[in-house]
């Protein structure tokens, strides 16, 4: 833990002082307090870990000013930016913990250079805002992953200086499968380490042809979103990367898209004529063993089928914070198909496991 309060130390001295100093202190001033609901199930006090909490951290514009990635940071206010208003949501939601990620990916177009000074920034910030509220926030390491050994190098340094918990990654890298052998690499050093790999996706640019989900609804998320991690989950299994290592463990975002309502249909692939598999199991058995999914489905049949296809240990809360979706800890907790025990895991336990948190 020292190297983390050196870096905060250094931080104090630097922009980023201000911002978890001075800034955020006046904003507290002005923020009321609200009173932190306390999540129990059967009597018994249930801590609350949210998977899926997106935000910037300060100084990623700088970096990226006069390149053609200009614009693409955001600014760290708005709903987005981390402070006073994100602790108070989250007392709001009886959350007790987010674990943070930067989405977007934007960087995968970067040139090694800048890459790396742009995943250095949003690293090193977030761990010094969860070095600042260490109760509250883990984070999720960002890397480069177009440049398949850097990403690994950045995600030793996230998980070995920094402490971060894990990586947050895309779908895809500009449209490259990452079941490709040359991301093997970064899949090598996730699995040595045991960094859970929160996969997020952006709208299935990879497969589906340009403008085809434009319009009304926002079908790009809406269809979009889960339609990339069905594919991404698919490739990892059927290319046999999951199979290459083990010891990977992937969380895939929006309830692990469609593929387990649908893993029947991926349960039989392989034994269809020329179906060319390099997978050694059945779909269902990467989910029993190394893949996770977080809790948006936002009805009660929705996660009861979730837990029927996948198990409630591979199941874990997700939110999409800051953005408006009907997800609550009331979905789980007046779950009347699952065990107190299973609500307990799938609010906190599960991932707090998977994070190695106390």
């Amino acid at each position: 833990m020292k190297n983390r309060r050196q870096f905060v130390g250094l931080m104090g001295a630097a922009a980023a002082g201000t911002w978890l100093g001075g800034t955020s202190r006046a904003l507290a001033a002005q923020t009321p307090a609200v009173a932190r609901r306390e999540i129990r199930v059967g009597g018994q006090r249930a801590r609350v870990l949210d998977v899926h909490a997106h935000c910037v951290v300060p100084g990623v514009d700088a970096v990226v000013a006069g390149t053609p990635l200009a614009g693409n940071a955001g600014a760290a206010i708005g709903t987005l930016a981390l402070g006073p208003a994100r602790l108070q949501q989250m007392d709001q939601q009886g959350l007790d913990m987010q674990v943070l990620s930067i989405n977007g990916f934007w960087w995968y177009a970067a040139d090694r250079e800048l890459a790396r000074r742009i995943v250095q920034v949003q690293n090193e910030g977030l761990a010094a805002w969860v070095a600042a509220h260490p109760d509250r926030f883990v984070a999720m390491a960002s890397v480069a992953l177009q440049h398949p050994d850097l990403a690994a190098e950045q995600l030793e340094d996230a998980s070995r200086r920094l402490r971060l918990r894990g990586v947050t990654i895309g779908g895809h890298v500009n449209g490259e499968d990452l079941s490709q052998p040359k991301y093997d690499v970064f899949w090598a050093k996730a699995s040595e380490l045991g960094a859970l790999v929160f996969m997020h996706p952006n709208g299935a640019e990879n497969i589906i042809r340009p403008g085809a989900l434009a319009g009304r609804a926002d079908l790009g998320n809406i269809i979009g979103n889960p339609l990339e991690t069905t594919y991404f989950l698919s490739r990892l299994i059927f290319d046999g990367t999951l199979d290459r290592f083990p010891g990977l463990r992937i969380c895939a975002a929006h309830a692990g898209g469609y593929l387990p309502s649908y893993l029947g249909r991926s349960d039989a692939a392989c034994a269809r004529q020329n179906a060319n598999c390099a997978s050694s199991r059945r779909a269902r058995e990467y989910f029993r063993r190394q893949l996770l999914v977080d809790t948006m489905v936002f009805s009660s049949e929705g996660l009861r089928h979730l837990v029927e296809e996948v198990g409630a240990s591979q199941i874990v809360y997700g939110t999409d914070v800051p953005y408006s979706w009907p997800v609550t800890v009331d979905l789980v907790l007046e779950a009347g198909f699952l065990s107190d025990a299973d609500k307990i895991a799938i609010l906190g336990g599960n991932l707090a496991q998977q994070l190695r948190l106390t």
